[in-house]
């Protein structure tokens, strides 16, 4: 049997159809039909922005995945014919970093589409110690009666976890006022993600389609293009006094991936309020750093999410807490390239999934 692949063979050269032979897993591998994989803003970095990937190309990328066990190495048995996703950062598990509850910085981790061939192929070899398995109903669509489907369940690699972790480690509370700076895929599943919190929510963009999108899904939305950013400040903090929750100690996430994103939410730091960058982008950005001293403020990154949080965002979305279908939109897998462009272009407000 032969399985087929997309693979990145050079920046902005057109993805190439590559069909071989099916992989055998060793030890501790397993080989999935993948069902669905979703495309990152992160991919059309490698592909467009000159992000370097740490495998050389040729190489398949693509690292929200979501699949059925087809064949398993030794000792991973366990788990044939299951549903499973694939977490996008997989940790060692040995190393010292793992053993102390850091395993997403972990200098052993692989990453599809980046560390080791992705999920823009029908199917890909990986290790079997992180995936996360999603119970099946009878007839074989996710568990909990939310109707999203393994295929749309790929995104939780990434887009839905990624903010999650983010979440999590910013100590958010029902008492406390989380901001989205940048609601695309990202930052409009974290946003729901925070309103699961108990959270007041404030979605912020400069696309009007995005913020009409998730305005169901949050308590407010502002348009960044439509006002001065000082009118944009002084709105949030009238809403926040409004809505009776803390005036100090704003959560504030990062969620656009773009430079003016960026400064948008450094800007919006308060007294004991932290910052967690989640988007990428390999612009800079003009900041006095000095107003983290001044408003005993914290700033951190967020790279991925640590596998332990899988199974607890799997369950919010199976319980539709946090809703998938909306915000994404599926796509046979060779029409990639024009998915790549149409995203690229920004033509596409949800986030696309390849379908083999």
């Amino acid at each position: 049997m032969s399985m087929t692949s997309w693979q990145m063979v050079g920046p902005q050269k057109p993805l190439q159809r590559v069909d071989s032979p099916l992989p055998q897993p060793g030890a501790g591998e397993v080989l999935l039909r993948v069902i669905g994989c979703g495309v990152c803003h992160t991919d059309l970095g490698f592909y467009y922005d000159g992000v370097r990937t740490k495998s050389p190309l040729p190489l398949t990328l693509g690292h929200e995945i979501s699949g059925i066990v087809e064949t398993c190495g030794p000792d991973t048995e366990h788990w044939a014919d299951k549903a499973v996703i694939v977490p996008a950062v997989m940790p060692c598990g040995d190393c010292d970093v793992c053993n102390r509850g850091f395993g997403n910085i972990c200098a052993a981790q692989k990453m599809p589409g980046n560390d080791i061939q992705g999920g823009f192929a029908s199917h890909i070899l990986v290790p079997a110690a992180q995936l996360c398995e999603v119970p099946l109903n009878a007839d074989g669509s996710p568990g909990g009666g939310s109707g999203v489907s393994l295929a749309e369940l790929s995104v939780i690699a990434d887009a839905v976890t990624t903010p999650y972790q983010a979440v999590v480690e910013s100590g958010l509370s029902a008492e406390d006022t989380a901001i989205f700076v940048g609601v695309g895929g990202v930052g409009g599943f974290g946003a729901q993600i925070a309103k699961s919190f108990g959270a007041a929510v404030v979605a912020i963009d400069v696309d009007a389609a995005k913020l009409e999108a998730i305005a169901p899904y949050v308590d407010r939305t502002f348009n960044a293009r439509e006002m001065p950013f000082k009118d944009l400040r002084k709105a949030v903090s009238e809403f926040v006094k409004d809505k009776g929750r803390r005036r100090t100690e704003w959560k504030i996430f990062e969620t656009s991936g773009m430079a003016a994103g960026q400064k948008t939410a450094f800007g919006l730091l308060t007294y004991g309020a932290s910052l967690a960058v989640v988007g990428f982008t390999m612009e800079t950005v003009d900041i006095r750093l000095s107003n983290l001293m001044a408003f005993h403020a914290t700033a951190r990154g967020n790279w991925g999410c640590q596998p332990k949080y899988y199974k607890p965002v799997l369950d919010l979305v199976l319980a539709g807490k946090v809703k998938i279908g909306p915000f994404a939109k599926t796509f046979p897998l060779a029409e990639i390239n024009t998915v790549f462009e149409m995203v690229h272009e920004r033509k596409i407000h949800q986030r696309p999934i390849m379908v083999p």
